[in-house]
């Protein structure tokens, strides 16, 4: 018996379909509440509404609600909590650190649906124990400006900064060997703005024209 060939399957986008009774309403509570936005609304009367959060986007459809279950990993899981939890929406479950390695919290809407929303412990683990040397290191004055300012917005010393950074540098990614970055995307557009702030107009490949 021969067996049926797997294809390969390419899939670029998820949309988590809720039941809710009430589309208007929905989009009223998904937007105001929760903070998504709006993308689109289809039928007349309204059938189903496009929600989105950032790049993710979920569909909300008439029906009889049944308590479906989406979960969302997101930069900031306790920012978005304050949010939620400031508009009044029913918190499920309290923001915790998880032996998944992701802190997260859970809320519902009012058809029941959950939604938990998390992000991912960069620190999980054991304490790794290293021995570290002063290295000789001369920057670009605008840049380590840019790292200061940057350590200090994540809580961290310029050198254990360096240490992500570079860690991050030498792990390759994705079938394009592109590397991957440490930064969420909230912290890349903080640093669009110290890039306005410390006038670095330079592109990424700059330094090999660095001169003094």
């Amino acid at each position: 018996m021969t067996e049926n060939r797997v294809p390969r399957i390419d899939c670029d986008r998820l949309h988590p379909l809720l039941l809710v009774s009430d589309i208007p309403e929905a989009i009223e509570f998904y937007s105001k509440k929760l903070g998504f936005s709006h993308g689109f609304t289809w039928g007349d009367p309204p059938e189903m509404a496009g929600m989105n959060l950032g790049t993710v986007s979920i569909h909300l459809y008439k029906g009889e609600p049944k308590g479906n279950s989406v979960y969302f990993v997101v930069g900031d899981a306790d920012e978005l909590f304050a949010l939620h939890e400031g508009n009044s929406v029913e918190i499920a479950e309290k923001p915790a650190d998880r032996p998944y390695d992701l802190r997260d919290y859970a809320v519902r809407d009012p058809w029941g649906n959950y939604l938990s929303f998390g992000h991912y412990i960069q620190s999980a683990g054991p304490p790794l124990k290293i021995e570290r040397v002063d290295v000789p290191v001369r920057l670009e004055k605008r840049l380590a400006a840019l790292l200061s300012d940057l350590a200090a917005h994540k809580g961290m010393t310029i050198g254990s900064c360096l240490e992500e950074t570079l860690l991050h540098t030498f792990e390759v990614i994705g079938n394009d060997a592109g590397v991957a970055s440490p930064h969420t995307k909230k912290t890349h557009e903080f640093i669009r703005e110290l890039k306005k702030k410390h006038g670095i107009d330079y592109d990424t490949h700059a330094s090999y024209r660095f001169v003094e």
